[in-house]
């Protein structure tokens, strides 16, 4: 390969997929929130934190208790204390979603994604709690974090891409989705991520229809970057 073609084939391509302001205004503001709050969650009062994120936390009592805050609070928290693995996340599923679908629509995607498998976990938690399969203290365990928002982004992103980048897409979650069953069997988390990836790929046909002019061109370019990764 010359170096033209090198530079046509993949440095140009790879140049256009990367998230700026303007082509990416949900994923990096929503980047932006969660390194504020993993900043806060690292530096602040241990106490004061510990109180935000259990109001926050989707649990089952808290969202019979206040659905909305817990629905919309357990999102602004990354599960962990690093912030670098979600702007990774982000950047291969949110921004070149977002760049495909629009901001709009990536945002539904991720809301569903986020609040429908959040739902149906909690459901399956709460039917485990009655018919004696689980144990009650699951209805209290903390639930935060945009794991489902970005299990579901990629769902829905995989439906925009030819093969072999579907193939990619819908494989990375798949072993994301294995990792963790393997790693840590947790009840919810096992029922809530192929929730939010089944929902990101329930949304094709949705997600389809809102091409814009320019979306061909962009799918290209991440399906190159896909491939050659």
């Amino acid at each position: 390969m010359t170096s033209a073609e090198l530079r046509r084939r993949l440095i140009r391509p790879g140049l256009r997929a990367v998230p700026t302001p303007r082509t990416n205004p949900f994923a990096l503001g929503y980047l932006a929130l969660l390194l504020g709050t993993t900043t806060y969650a690292h530096f602040g009062d241990p106490e004061t934190v510990h109180r935000l994120q259990e109001l926050s936390s989707t649990d089952a009592h808290n969202l019979v208790m206040h659905p909305l805050v817990a629905l919309v609070g357990s999102g602004l928290w990354g599960a962990g204390s690093v912030w670098m693995p979600y702007f990774w996340a982000f950047l291969l599923t949110v921004a070149p979603l977002e760049r495909r679908a629009g901001g709009l629509r990536a945002l539904g995607v991720f809301g569903a994604g986020h609040i429908g498998a959040t739902l149906l976990s909690q459901g399956v938690a709460v039917a485990s709690v009655a018919g004696g399969a689980a144990a009650p203290d699951v209805l209290d365990a903390m639930d935060i974090g945009v794991s489902y928002g970005v299990l579901a982004s990629l769902g829905g992103l995989a439906g925009l891409l030819r093969w072999p980048g579907r193939a990619v897409a819908l494989g990375a979650g798949l072993a994301l989705i294995g990792h963790q069953l393997l790693t840590d069997p947790d009840l919810v988390t096992s029922v809530g991520h192929p929730a939010a990836l089944l929902l990101g790929v329930g949304m094709w046909p949705w997600l389809r229809r809102g091409r814009g002019p320019r979306g061909p061109e962009r799918v290209r370019v991440w399906e190159t970057v896909a491939a050659s990764s």
